[in-house]
């Protein structure tokens, strides 16, 4: 499982021009794309990392200051453009695979105390969103 964590100071993702999920004041954005084998180990790793991570101002977590989060699933992260012109998709998890994961790290991180909002899993989106800082973190589970 693969996580881009982003400090952001506000963010939007829209589905068809409506607002589906944001994020108001400082908190953080993040994409999660799922590969095969992925299963509760990795939900578990990447949904504690991003709660713990301390990367928000004076060096806090979301899960210190309740920061909110938006969590946006992006089967992309597994493209790989080693050869050719055109990405392959083949380690990207289907989506009968990766919605429930993705869902479960949503469900993992209200676990930890935390307010999430999401995108719409398979839907076109539309992702706005100022980087503050910038800080993105590119978190990777272990298999």
């Amino acid at each position: 499982m693969r996580a881009v964590v982003q400090r952001v100071t506000r963010a939007a993702v829209r589905v068809a021009g409506a607002v589906v999920g944001a994020v108001d004041g400082p908190g953080l954005v993040v994409l999660v794309g799922v590969t095969d084998g992925d299963g509760p180990t990795q939900v578990e790793y990447v949904a504690r990392k991003v709660a713990d991570l301390r990367i928000l101002r004076d060096e806090r977590s979301a899960a210190e200051v309740g920061a909110p989060v938006l969590v946006i699933s992006q089967f992309t992260l597994y493209g790989d453009v080693r050869k050719g012109r055109r990405p392959t998709w083949n380690a990207a998890a289907p989506g009968p695979v990766a919605q429930p994961l993705v869902e479960a790290v949503v469900e993992a991180l209200r676990g930890h105390g935390l307010q999430v909002q999401t995108g719409v899993f398979g839907a076109d989106m539309a992702v706005e969103l100022v980087n503050d800082g910038p800080v993105t973190i590119l978190l990777e589970s272990a298999p």
